[in-house]
């Protein structure tokens, strides 16, 4: 079974940066869609960004845009999400998700079918 390994969390001042990153347990693994997402205490997990696994298309929650980035390498089988600027709400339990079929909507959590197990992003003020 695939897994998904999250990394790069830990606590930052408000305008900080952070960089998390998702590693696939298998080389082979070639999913449709990856994504982020993230849940804060007593909220329901939310769409952070993903990214097409093939073109490179991504999405971005409102919320991130500009400030986020997703981006993959495809030899390494990981994706990133580069965060700037970061804000008191962004902390959250980030979660890595992967869709291994296609979904024309990939911001729902039904989309992906494998997922992290959470790597925890705080944001002082």
């Amino acid at each position: 079974q695939v897994q998904l390994v999250e990394s790069g969390g830990g606590l930052v001042q408000a305008g900080g940066s952070l960089r998390l990153s998702c590693a696939a347990s298998e080389r082979t693994f070639t999913p449709y869609t990856m994504g982020w997402f993230r849940r804060a205490p007593g909220l329901e997990r939310e769409f952070v960004a993903a990214i097409r696994w093939g073109t490179g298309y991504t999405y971005y929650a409102e919320s991130v845009k500009g400030r986020f980035t997703i981006s993959r390498d495809n030899a390494k089988k990981t994706v990133t999400l580069q965060m700037n600027s970061l804000k008191p709400d962004d902390t959250a339990v980030y979660y890595c998700a992967a869709a291994t079929s296609f979904s024309i909507t990939p911001t729902g959590v039904n989309a992906y079918n494998y997922w992290g197990q959470g790597t925890q992003v705080t944001v002082s003020s």
